[in-house]
């Protein structure tokens, strides 16, 4: 069996290693092990600003909020409303399905 894995390979594997979680625990547990700290928030951050994008406040309003450059505003709001993976737009609903349900 070789070792060399695609990138392709590799970005599957990775995915599903994310799917194992059960919890928030668990799943904060794999990032740590995955990532650096700074890594991590910087994920967070990114996701943070994709929740305040849905709310309708501009670009200069959540780097003020937030602090987070808008460099980083402007590329998360790309990739939520002008590029084809809509993986944050995804999560979103499924988060807002969730919260409905409860």
């Amino acid at each position: 069996m070789s070792s060399v894995k695609s990138s392709q390979d590799l970005t599957d594997d990775l995915c599903d290693a994310l799917l194992t979680p059960a919890d928030r625990e668990a799943m904060l547990r794999l990032l740590r092990d995955l990532c650096t700290p700074a890594e991590v928030h910087s994920l967070a951050e990114r996701w943070h600003v994709a929740r305040l994008l849905t709310t309708g406040m501009s670009y200069r309003e959540i780097h003020e909020a937030t602090g987070v450059s808008t460099t980083t505003v402007v590329r998360v709001a790309r990739f939520l409303n002008q590029e084809p993976h809509q993986g944050y737009r995804d999560a979103i609903a499924a988060l807002e399905a969730r919260d409905a349900d409860r």
